[in-house]
């Protein structure tokens, strides 16, 4: 490869080369050419391992640097725009949108990747499945990570405790030293398994072998137990994780090799790290010692439900999963629609239309829209099987579309027209359900097929005369009749709105004996389900806390005998009295019973109530608040000390002075004959005492001077429809230990594409990208003209909350 610009073809495939002789690692003085050349000749043994992964790549553009100087680096996840038409990629959707990953089928992808400085390949554990979506793991993977005072004799040493172990489980594990410091052990499944499984089946090998050489051993991250100890991360099993791939070099100081070794070598007391020369003449002479470890990728068949199929593995999901890819015989009558609610990595509805034997499907993540005067992105999914017109249920974690899934309406429909980018309905929704008989349009706006974009649309004139839909899904009919027991949890809660002093004492005119004030508790949100013996604690996104809270659950709250459901606040006190979302912080995050045990002792929490929704069994969403509330007062008459049904007032003023008197966080005014609707109503109005915010963390800047090595501040901002509008950065307010937890929160969803639609140049200079799914709030002291939080301070992470329901206070 002389010269320094080549135009080359490889495997049929054109590429032009160029900067061949730059050097990428200055120790040794390996310039690109050679990389490109490694690459080429490991091609055949490196892409089975990563053949059907998406590929995250490192990237050094300007090389590595030296040990003392080293260069900068970043990670990439979707392709570059400029990258060549043939690559293959497959999309994987994140929390800001959906990424393109590429494919590295042959020897034309790796170089290409080498060409733009892709020294390093990370790949998960799963390949996609044959129509697109992730598939289960076919691989377990130990990452032995030595900590200060060990090496790789001692990972030598854990890796063969641990062989002991995965032979008696029947898998045979192959180790890879990894290039940097430490060793990985590869297992090939027997047969592949949703990645949470396997994830907790290598957590609690780790925890075996540290029970048993936990002087040596270590299973959990915490720095303070690494010294003279190997850490066994399994975690690198988890779905979202990725590891260094087999024969990719590493972007150290000299050019080493994610090597497969033999056991044999890992007796040697001198083991090392192999550079990539090395490599290159084992691989001449001996193959590929981890040939056993590569599978193939399953086949779904052919038919409209091929792409469905093949995201899914039967008896893995509740899911219906036919064997058959091929249509159904559509049934006799009108053709049928469902809307389901689907609580996975984001909320969405799930709008999908019977046609010619399958469920034509969009993901809506606003859902329909509520008035003519907006419209709602749809984007086009697989075809669904008619079965899953009737499906409610959790899809596990670490399966496609793992979350919650409910049915918001369904019914019956008559087509008025469907062309390739135009369809247009009119829908016949339950008689009790939310949405009515409404007219809507789907308007292609770009692409084809599966992941094109569309257009929403609801016509001005309903079908007849239909009211308009109410937006999110209603907790529960509104009959009379028992409900099963245990109840489930509500599907969503009643959301408030914020209004000023001056709106709310025009709403209290307005509502005159038809109103009430409550005390606004700060503290998180939590639907309630009492089965008789038990409460259950969801926040209102869906996410199950009650084991978080054991003096609340664990004990009887005696809510009555009937299956019930309540609405209410979690709120820690501190020694005077008051409510105090610091202390909760303290609670909030914590999954480990001891730690729970041992913080529940420290920081006590109370439930305090203000709505009921079921009683006794019955549904009482459809009724009145005023009756609502005397069922709820009904039930904390008998309920545990640690429930609490708070009083209200009747007078707006007197509840205003009321938090004023005891520094709380402010009043909620509520109209008395208000139903219970899960959407944001502008019959419950929220009055903040200090102004704060709900946010979305979209960035970090790093630390400097003191705090150096850690988080400096937040770059926060509000979901909109084409990302996160920027509203300012957070520098203060932290202590230690939140730090700590936005850091360990925050580290494993690094992007390498900012979030934001606007965030300006200066505070974008040395910021590092998260992936925006992560909420906290903040108070400041006021707002820029341009919408900017001015004098932010921290006040924690929201966990009960989800971006889906930020909204500008």
């Amino acid at each position: 490869m002389a010269g320094d610009t080549q135009l080359v073809r490889i495997d049929g495939r054109r590429l032009r080369l160029s900067n061949l002789e730059k050097v990428l690692y200055p120790a040794t003085g390996t310039t690109k050419a050679e990389v490109i050349d490694y690459y080429s000749r490991v091609a055949h043994v490196l892409i089975p391992h990563i053949a059907g992964r998406p590929v995250t790549r490192k990237r050094w553009p300007e090389g590595v640097g030296t040990e003392n100087e080293p260069k900068a680096a970043f990670f990439a996840k979707s392709l570059e725009q400029s990258a060549p038409d043939w690559l293959p990629r497959m999309p994987i959707t994140h929390s800001s949108g959906d990424k393109d990953y590429p494919l590295v089928e042959d020897t034309a992808a790796l170089v290409y990747l080498a060409q733009v400085a892709s020294l390093e390949l990370h790949v998960p554990q799963w390949r996609f499945l044959a129509g697109g979506g992730r598939g289960p793991a076919d691989r377990l993977v130990l990452d032995l990570d030595p900590g200060p005072g060990t090496g790789l004799a001692e990972c030598a040493h854990v890796a063969r405790w641990a062989r002991d172990i995965l032979g008696d489980m029947g898998l045979a594990p192959f180790p890879v030293t990894s290039g940097s410091k430490g060793l990985h052990l590869y297992a090939a499944l027997p047969e592949p398994r949703p990645s949470d499984e396997v994830a907790a089946v290598a957590h609690e090998l780790a925890r075996a072998i540290e029970a048993d050489h936990g002087d040596l051993v270590v299973s959990d991250m915490s720095k303070a137990r690494r010294e003279g100890r190997v850490l066994i991360d399994w975690s690198q099993n988890n779905g979202a994780k990725t590891t260094i791939a087999p024969y990719s070099l590493r972007g150290r100081a000299l050019p080493t090799v994610a090597a497969p070794r033999t056991w044999d070598e890992l007796e040697d007391p001198a083991l090392g790290q192999l550079r990539l020369d090395e490599v290159l003449a084992r691989v001449a002479t001996q193959g590929d010692p981890l040939a056993p470890l590569s599978t193939t990728v399953p086949d779904a068949g052919d038919g409209p439900l091929r792409a469905y199929i093949a995201k899914r593995a039967a008896g893995a999901t509740p899911e219906p999963v036919p064997s058959d890819p091929r249509a159904a015989t559509p049934p006799a009558g009108r053709p049928s629609f469902v809307i389901q609610e689907h609580h996975a990595s984001r909320l969405h509805w799930d709008f999908r239309l019977e046609r010619d034997g399958v469920l034509v499907s969009w993901a809506v993540p606003k859902g329909v829209p509520p008035t003519s005067a907006r419209n709602s992105l749809a984007v086009m999914t697989e075809d669904h099987p008619l079965d899953y017109g009737s499906f409610e249920g959790t899809i596990p974690r670490g399966q496609y579309g793992g979350g919650k899934v409910w049915i918001w309406d369904a019914g019956t429909y008559d087509l008025e027209k469907w062309h390739e980018d135009e369809i247009i309905v009119t829908l016949r929704g339950r008689p009790e359900g939310p949405l009515g008989n409404v007219r809507l349009a789907l308007i292609r706006t770009s692409g084809a097929g599966e992941r094109s974009s569309w257009l929403l649309h609801r016509t001005k004139t309903d079908a007849d005369g239909a009211p308009q839909p109410r937006g999110a899904p209603v907790v529960a009919r509104a009959d009379d009749e028992p409900a099963p027991a245990p109840p489930a949890p509500a599907r969503a809660a009643m959301l408030t709105t914020t209004a000023t002093v001056t709106e709310a004492r025009r709403a209290a005119e307005r509502w005159r004996g038809d109103a009430w004030a409550e005390l606004k508790w700060d503290g998180i949100r939590a639907l309630g389900s009492w089965d008789g013996r038990r409460l259950r604690l969801h926040t209102r996104t869906g996410t199950d806390v009650t084991d978080r809270y054991p003096e609340l659950t664990r004990g009887s709250a005696r809510l009555g005998a009937g299956p019930t459901i309540v609405d209410g606040e979690i709120v820690a006190l501190d020694a005077s009295g008051r409510p105090s979302f610091a202390l909760l912080q303290r609670r909030m995050n914590l999954t480990r019973s001891a730690e729970i045990d041992a913080e529940a002792r420290r920081t006590p929490v109370r439930y305090y109530l203000f709505d009921a929704l079921r009683s006794g069994g019955h549904d009482l969403t459809s009724r009145p608040l005023r009756e609502r509330r005397a069922a709820l007062e009904e039930l904390g008459r008998h309920a545990a000390p640690e429930v609490v049904v708070p009083p209200v007032f009747d007078d707006l003023d007197d509840a205003l002075a009321a938090a004023e008197r005891f520094d709380l966080e402010g009043v909620v005014l509520k109209r008395a004959s208000s139903r219970y609707r899960g959407i944001r109503s502008e019959e419950w109005l929220k009055l903040k005492r200090t102004a704060t915010q709900e946010v979305v963390i979209g960035g970090i800047r790093p630390g400097k001077g003191a705090r150096a090595g850690t988080i400096g501040s937040l770059l926060v901002g509000l979901p909109e429809a084409d990302g996160l509008r920027y509203l300012g950065r957070v520098g203060t307010g932290f202590s230690d230990s939140a730090l700590a937890l936005l850091d360990r929160t925050l580290r494993p969803l690094r992007s390498d594409r900012a979030p934001f639609t606007d965030v300006p140049a200066a505070d974008a200079r040395d910021a590092l990208w998260v992936e925006p799914c992560v909420v906290g709030e903040v108070e400041y002291g006021s707002v820029t003209p341009g919408g900017v939080l001015r004098h932010a301070r921290w006040r924690g992470l929201r966990p009960d909350k989800s971006p889906a329901y930020v909204v500008r206070e």
